[in-house]
């Protein structure tokens, strides 16, 4: 590999936790926890984000906004969002290592890109605290990033590339066309186009099919398909230049980005 340098990836529903289930419990219990039920889809909505604007966003539905001003008597306000926040943290922390699983074929693409090497990084909309309850069993199972970006680190968490630019330098790469943003959010490919990287979505074992391994295997063939469509229109729609089904898929589409940088081709 002579162009490419490094790739940056998100941790939950692209290599760990397979179909991003860790924060959809957590959201839910702690909505119900303020007699404001909110549902599976409603919390995957905003996923991606840094988990107080994933709530900010989550309060301004519509539907849930109107819910929580039958149930408290007003609108919900910074304040209200601050305290949803402050249940919700403990909550994810609490279940974050038990879905620190590593997505099949990641620790041998992991290994691919050192042999060839290209440097990895990760962002997350995971805080510090969350995302240190998960590196450890990650690592156990064979990955281990170079570098680790957190909501709090920077300024803003996406869809802003702040995340990106702290992770560059970190990895020793100063062009951001000879670095790719793997994330299974919309949101997180919207960070890696502001960035001005090249963008891989992740389809199947992310967000936007948000079931486990066994369960995808047990879809039939057709329900499958549309499933798939359905998430890879979402991806490309955010601007994914690739989408593949998971991380495993990643190696061929690292070398058409290579051969196409060394064409003289930008993201």
């Amino acid at each position: 590999m002579k162009y490419v340098k490094a790739v940056i990836f998100d941790w939950a529903g692209t290599v760990v936790d397979y179909g991003s289930r860790a924060p959809m419990g957590a959201f839910v219990e702690t909505f119900e926890q303020f007699g404001v039920p909110i549902t599976i889809d409603e919390a995957r909505g905003p996923m991606g984000m840094a988990k107080r604007p994933h709530i900010a966003a989550l309060m301004a539905l519509p539907r849930v906004a109107q819910a929580w001003a039958e149930r408290h008597g007003h609108t919900p306000t910074d304040a209200d969002i601050d305290a949803v926040y402050d249940v919700f943290v403990p909550k994810n922390i609490a279940v974050a290592a038990s879905y620190s699983a590593v997505i099949p074929g990641v620790a041998e693409v992991a290994s691919a890109l050192r042999h060839d090497d290209i440097r990895i990084g990760t962002t997350t909309g995971y805080t510090r605290e969350i995302i240190d309850e998960i590196v450890p069993g990650a690592a156990a199972q064979g990955f281990s990033p170079d570098s680790i970006v957190c909501t709090g680190d920077t300024p803003e968490g996406r869809p802003s590339p702040y995340m990106i630019y702290r992770t560059l330098p970190q990895l020793g790469v100063w062009r951001a066309k000879e670095a790719i943003k793997v994330d299974d959010t919309e949101v997180g490919i919207e960070e890696g186009i502001n960035g001005g990287t090249w963008t891989v979505g992740v389809a199947v074992s992310g967000n936007a099919f948000g079931m486990s391994e066994a369960e995808v295997k047990a879809l039939p063939a057709d329900e499958f398909a549309a499933r798939r469509n359905v998430a890879t229109a979402r991806l490309k729609a955010a601007g994914a230049h690739y989408v593949i089904d998971s991380v495993a898929d990643l190696m061929p589409v690292v070398y058409d980005i290579d051969a196409r940088l060394a064409r003289g081709e930008r993201p």
